[in-house]
This record gives structure tokens, C-alpha cells and sequence, in this order.
């Protein structure tokens, strides 16, 4: 909060209460205040007083003041200064000499007179004060204003600590002179009016001299004119009423008087005060913004996460109080993880393909597998605080704590989890359900207990396509996202255990806060994520199963040069490599021959990734990965209600939205840029044994059926189903034979987008 000061109004209210002891009274009341130890009434104890006296914090001296923070990305390059106060810090001869004579002329002319308290000025005002039965006049030195300004900076953003160091009592303003007889022994007087003009408010977010000359006049306090420095020095004592923006006639009234008074005490000539008063006010106003504003390339968003950062993680303090103190403070120097050239080619591809006037946005997260770094992190809407042209801070890549919303429903890319957690569990990879084209949801042991359908109406999940029928293998049900098999592998593996993958895959809650629920609908991405969420789940696939807890500061360095702690990646192997490859290999078949096969990147580089809906088009992605690099891209309404069916995005005409032709593009422009010039690389896989089935042999000389032929038919025809589906699956226990399962074998099968 910005003070609101009033020269010497504490000393002018508190002689209202006794303004009919007269002048020298009060004049006695004060002088007695700061010589005598004991003043108990007054609340401060005669140790409290003298250690008071005596001593002062080293912050009074030379102040901690807040400053900028300057956040750079993973090669130096600077992404944006950021401040809770704009101020920089200028030594005395960096002031134009014009404005450190026109703030002593206005608050206290006889500054380099007197020591820390002005009795004559203390017996002025306080006759004034009680001849006119008000407080009409102040006498508090600049050196009083002064520690009272430091007083509102240790108080920072909270409000009782603010209160308290404004507080018009007369006891504060006793300890207020006790700490200016102090500096004044310790100091110049030229230090303090130093101090004194980097600390003070001067309206519009301005602290200190420099950022309100660049604020107000667009220059630097060392090129200040009379008339500029003159309307700053009287902007001090009240930057509400004088405030040059808003009461522009004030602000001049205000600045004449400044004027009269340098020339009064000769500081400038006639001339020049007559020349300076018929000058315009000369306003060049610079807008006060949020420092990450300034961050080119769409890195808003990604310097608001550093920032909440900085402000949440324990490391940083172990007080909420503690961390804001010290991104209050500022100056800091603060090194993330950030690729710029991978953020250009995430923000390109969401920006190309999707406009910011469309009705649904994009967002688009990269991570660095086996490392936790955030290399990207773009957005189609750009950053920015007053909503204008489809700006807003809300960040799309991240859950609600970290400045996201609630997260969009992943949809199908939630279905590798679940492969993690049955192949974990000794599930074969190998494994094959009936998966009917629409099923309801059987019951399914949870960490608890039991889920069942208790509604009267059945839950019921059915596959995309009317000709995807099983029986599937895990891998052909990956690649067409095939839903009926996941559900029925979800009831034979449990809701805990996938749960618990997901604990260990960094999903332990919703992005919105709350608990991941255990519900069949599960494993259809039904509950919201965040796309750094599930990138940094398929970061784990890649790096075979080694988490890492997403991070974005790799170090960070103090205002007085000390380098600070920074959270730690904190990796650890949450499942074993032989499952992480195994579940890289049914991702590899979506990239192949599945849903995702359009998606392939310069030069045959090895992909594997998952396309993923919801009901209604509300959201669609695209997650996938290389060795090197995890990137999850989501498309969709930003309050979740927008249909993608019948829509155009990017100027293309959509008349429904899948995961492979909406975000898929994005994915596949952003990698590719991402990665020119990187080696290509390949994955660690498994191999998937395919069951053989005797073939009959040809007769009257006809050639054997071909590879493929045979290998899908021998692959789909003739197995056991298990016998858990024979009541909730709706199946019984058989074979497949050369119905069905000979020839979903065999053919092509529908493709599911």
C-alpha cells in the first residue's frame, strides 16, 4: 500500500487533544518525551527508550530498499524486471542538484540548521495549532519524515505492520525522534536527504526520485529542470491531491508554491522562477506495468510462475511473510530454466494456429524429461492485467495455485497412466479384452472399497467409432483409443493402483486444488490437469520412469550478492524402466499406425505420444514426446463451454475437433522447431510377442496368406477372454475363431481421430 503522508500531521493531531495547555506546553510535553527515559504512559518502556536511543537497526542507516528483480532465461538473455515498488537506487550525485535543493526548500528549509528535531518549528506550529483550535501546522524535520518512510517500507504489503508505522499517536512520533537524534549523529546530512529521496512516495506505484522522474517526466532525476522538480518535490506531501495525472490545476498551484520557495531562499533567480512558473506542467506520463508485461516471445505468463514461485515454495522462507519480504525486497537476479528458442517455437505454433479472436485457445508446455525443467510454456491469449484485446493472466499451462484456472479435461491422454499402472502391477503387455463398442461401468475396487452404480440410470461408456469391436491387444487399444478396453483393464487392475500412479506421476489432485477422485471415468481424462502437468507425466515415459518434480529456477542471487537456495528437481524412479518403456512402446503405435500417425516430424524422428477428447469437443490435445523433449498441447474453450464441432480456428474450418487435427498440428510445428538441429534419437522399447496360431495350409496350389494377413489374424483370432467379463463386460467366456476377431484382425479397421 502506498503511504499517504501529511507533513507533521501526527504532531498537529495530537495537540488537538490538548491544544488549551498553549505552545510551550506541548513544546515541553515533546522535549521532555525525548530526553527522559521513563515515559511508561506513553507505552515504551525507560530499557525499551534507551535501547532505543542509544542504538538504532542498521536498516536506518542504509535501508533495505525494494527494488526491481530481474528474471532471465536458460541462456541470459533478460525476460522482464519486476517489482512490487518501482525504484532504483541513485547516489547523491546522480539527483539533479535543482531537486535535492526544492524538497528541503518545501518540507524543511531550515534542514541544514537545526539537528534531528526543530524546536523553533515544534513551538511554531504548535501556538499556530492551538490559536487556531486545529491542526493547521506541522513540524516534523525531514529527518522524522524520513524514518517514518522506513518504517512504511519494513511494513511492506502488510496492513497491520502499515498501520502501525502510520499511526498518528504521540507515542510514535516520540520514537520517531528518538531514531532522528540517532541518524543524525551517524550520518550527514547530505546521507539522509540521500535516503531520503530514494525511499519516498511519489505517487502512481513511484519510489523514490528516479522512478518518479522517469514516471512522470520520461527522463532521469539528473535531467530534471526547475519546473520538473519543483512539481515532484511538492508532490510529496500528499501525491493524492497533487497528483499531475489526475488534478493537473493542483499539481501546478502545488509547483508554484516549490517555485516561490527556491526563490525565496535564493536557489534560483527571479528570472529563472519567473520562467519556471510560466511553464506548462510538461507531463510525458509513462504508464506504470507489471514487469513481466514486458516479456516479449509470451514469456508473460512463464515470469508470473517464477514469481509464484518464489512466493510458495518453502525454500524461499518458511513463512508465507518470510517469502514475500524477500520478493518485496527485490533485487534479485533470478536464472530459469526457460529455452528461449524452444518458447519462440511453442509461442509461434499456438499463435499460428490459432488466432487470439477465435473463440477457443491454445496452450502449450515443454519439459526437459529426466530433469524437471521447464524449457516452454505459451499461450495463444497474451498476458495482461486489464483484459483488453483478449488479454488475461490467467496461465492455461498451469493448475489454479501456480495463477492457472481449473485445468481442462485430458481426455484419452489420461490412458497411458492407467497401462503404467496394470503393466506395474505384472498385467502383460500383451494383454487382450473383448471390448464390446458400448459397455456400463462394472464395479471396480477402490483404495477404500468398493465403487458401484448406485443411480437408478446406468453409467455407460462407448468407443468413437460403431466398428471399433473387440477383442483388442493393449497395443491396437491404444492406438484407436479403443475406451471399452481401458475400462475393462481399469476393473481388472483397480482404481487405487492407477490412482496411485498417478500420486507418483505428480497428479495428487486436480488442478483446481481438490482430490482426484476414484471413478471408472477416470481413465477417460475426465478430471481437470494442466498441460505442465501432463507433459511432465510423459517427460517420466521418456525418461523411463525416472520423475521429476517440474521446475523452473535453476539459481538465484540476492541483492547484497549471496546466492540463495532454489527448489531441487527432487528426481526419483516411480516406476521401473522395463514399464516405462513398455508404455513409450504403445505410445510409439499411436505415432505409427493409431490415432496420432499424422503427426510424424522432419526426418523420421522417433515420436510416441497420445491424442486425446471430451464429450462435446469442450477440449482436445496432444501430448507426445522424443528422448530429448515432452511437450502437451491443449486446445479449447477457456471457460470450458465452447463445442469444437462446426468451428473455425486458425482460419480452418473444423467440423469437430479431434486430438490429431486440432492440437496434433500445434504439437507437430512446435516440436519441429523446437528440435532443428538436435541429433535424432531413438527409444528404449520392448518387444510385444505376437501370438501364433496355426495357419491351414494352402490347397489346390493357392500361396499362403501374406505376413501381415496372417500375422493379424493369428494375433486377434482364438484366445481365452477373462472371465471377470463374463457378468459386468456383458460377455461370455469363448473364442473368437474367424468371426469377429479374425476379422478386426485382418483389416484396417475405423480410425479414431
Amino acid at each position: 500500500m502506498a503511504p499517504q503522508r501529511t507533513t507533521g500531521s501526527a504532531l498537529g493531531k495530537a495537540s488537538l487533544g490538548i491544544k488549551f495547555l498553549g505552545g510551550s506546553v506541548l513544546a515541553g510535553v515533546l522535549v521532555a518525551g525525548m530526553a527522559l527515559p521513563a515515559v511508561g504512559a506513553l507505552g515504551l518502556t525507560a530499557k525499551d527508550t534507551a535501547d532505543s536511543f542509544d542504538s538504532i537497526p542498521a536498516d536506518f542507516k542504509t535501508p533495505t530498499l525494494s527494488q526491481a528483480s530481474s528474471i532471465y532465461d536458460a541462456k541470459g538473455g533478460l525476460i522482464a524486471k519486476v517489482y512490487d515498488r518501482d525504484r532504483t537506487i541513485l547516489t547523491a550525485d546522480q539527483m539533479a542538484p535543482i531537486m535535492r535543493k526544492a524538497q528541503v526548500d518545501i518540507e524543511d528549509a531550515r534542514f541544514y540548521e537545526h539537528g534531528a528535531v526543530d524546536l523553533k518549528g515544534v513551538l511554531r506550529a504548535a501556538t499556530k495549532n492551538a490559536e487556531a483550535g486545529s491542526a493547521t501546522q506541522g513540524a516534523s524535520t525531514l529527518t522524522q519524515q524520513y524514518v517514518k518512510n522506513v518504517f512504511v517500507e519494513q511494513a511492506g504489503d502488510d496492513q497491520a505492520a502499515f498501520l502501525e508505522a502510520t499511526k498518528k499517536s504521540l507515542g510514535r512520533k516520540i520514537q520517531e525522534l528518538k531514531y532522528a537524534i540517532k541518524l543524525e549523529e551517524d550520518l550527514t546530512k547530505d546521507q539522509i536527504l540521500t535516503n531520503y529521496l530514494n525511499i519516498t512516495f511519489y505517487g502512481h506505484q513511484a519510489y523514490g526520485i528516479e522512478a518518479a522522474s522517469n514516471r512522470y517526466f520520461s527522463k532521469s532525476a539528473k535531467d530534471l529542470t526547475i519546473p520538473e522538480a519543483a512539481m515532484l518535490a511538492g508532490l510529496v506531501q500528499n501525491p493524492t491531491a497533487y497528483d499531475p495525472v489526475l488534478h493537473p490545476q493542483a499539481a501546478q498551484t502545488r509547483r508554484n508554491t516549490v517555485i516561490s520557495k527556491l526563490l525565496e531562499f535564493k536557489h534560483i533567480t527571479p528570472e529563472e522562477a519567473k520562467a519556471a512558473t510560466d511553464a506548462p506542467l510538461g507531463i510525458k506520463y509513462n504508464e506504470p506495468l507489471n514487469g513481466c508485461i514486458t516479456a516479449q516471445a509470451g514469456m508473460g505468463f512463464f515470469c508470473d510462475y517464477v514469481r509464484r514461485v518464489v512466493k510458495q515454495d518453502p525454500v524461499f522462507g518458511k513463512t508465507a511473510t518470510d517469502r514475500q519480504k524477500l520478493w518485496s525486497q527485490g533485487g534479485l537476479k533470478i536464472y530459469t530454466t526457460i529455452d528461449p528458442d524452444k518458447q519462440a517455437a511453442a509461442f509461434n505454433a499456438v499463435t499460428k494456429k490459432v488466432y487470439v479472436t477465435d473463440a477457443v485457445s491454445a496452450a502449450a508446455t515443454m519439459v526437459k524429461p529426466g530433469t524437471g525443467e521447464i524449457l516452454a510454456m505459451a499461450q495463444t491469449r497474451p498476458y495482461g492485467l486489464d483484459g483488453k484485446q483478449n488479454q488475461t493472466v490467467l496461465n492455461y499451462n498451469v493448475d489454479a495455485a501456480m495463477g492457472g484456472g481449473n485445468g481442462f479435461s485430458p481426455g484419452s491422454t489420461f490412458k497411458p497412466i492407467l497401462a503404467a499402472a496394470a503393466l506395474e502391477s505384472g498385467v502383460p503387455i500383451t494383454q487382450e479384452f473383448p471390448s464390446p463398442h458400448d459397455m456400463d461401468y462394472p464395479s471396480m475396487s477402490t483404495c477404500e472399497g468398493t465403487w458401484k452404480n448406485d443411480t437408478r440410470k446406468p453409467a455407460t461408456v462407448e468407443n468413437e467409432s460403431a466398428s471399433e469391436i473387440g477383442p483388442f491387444s493393449m497395443k491396437d487399444a491404444m492406438a484407436k483409443s479403443v475406451n471399452t478396453y481401458f475400462v475393462q483393464m481399469e476393473q481388472q487392475v483397480g482404481l487405487c493402483p492407477m490412482k496411485q500412479m498417478a500420486d507418483k506421476l505428480g497428479i495428487r489432485n486436480k488442478a483446481n486444488g481438490k482430490p482426484m477422485e476414484q471413478v471408472p471415468s477416470m481413465v477417460l481424462g475426465t478430471q481437470e490437469v494442466s498441460p505442465l502437468t501432463m507433459a511432465n507425466v510423459y517427460a517420466t515415459f521418456a525418461a523411463r520412469g525416472m520423475y521429476c518434480t517440474p521446475i523452473a529456477i535453476t539459481s538465484m542471487v540476492a541483492a547484497d550478492g549471496k546466492k540463495l537456495d532454489v527448489p531441487k528437481a527432487n528426481c526419483n524412479q516411480v516406476m521401473s524402466q522395463s514399464t516405462a518403456d513398455g508404455v513409450t512402446t504403445l505410445l510409439l503405435g499411436v505415432t505409427e499406425k493409431g490415432t496420432g500417425s499424422s503427426l510424424g516430424l522432419d526426418g523420421g524422428r522417433q515420436i510416441a505420444g497420445k491424442t486425446g477428447t471430451t464429450d462435446n469437443r469442450y477440449a482436445a490435445w496432444f501430448t507426445g514426446f522424443t528422448p530429448e523433449l515432452s511437450t502437451s498441447v491443449w486446445l479449447g474453450g477457456t471457460t470450458g463451454n465452447v463445442s469444437m464441432k462446426n468451428i473455425k480456428i486458425g482460419g480452418k474450418y473444423f467440423s469437430a475437433v479431434y486430438g490429431a487435427d486440432g492440437p496434433g498440428p500445434i504439437w507437430q510445428l512446435a516440436m519441429n522447431d523446437a528440435l532443428d538441429g538436435t541429433a535424432k534419437s531413438t527409444f528404449h522399447t520392448v518387444n510385444i510377442p505376437v501370438p501364433q496360431t496355426p495357419v491351414t495350409p494352402p490347397t489346390d496350389g493357392a500361396s499362403p496368406p501374406s505376413g501381415d494377413a496372417a500375422t493379424t489374424a493369428g494375433t486377434n483370432g482364438g484366445f481365452t477372454f477373462p472371465p471377470i467379463f463374463g457378468t459386468d463386460g456383458g460377455l461370455v467366456n469363448g473364442g473368437g475363431g474367424n468371426g469377429n476377431g479374425g476379422n478386426n484382425g485382418g483389416a484396417t479397421g475405423g480410425r479414431r481421430h
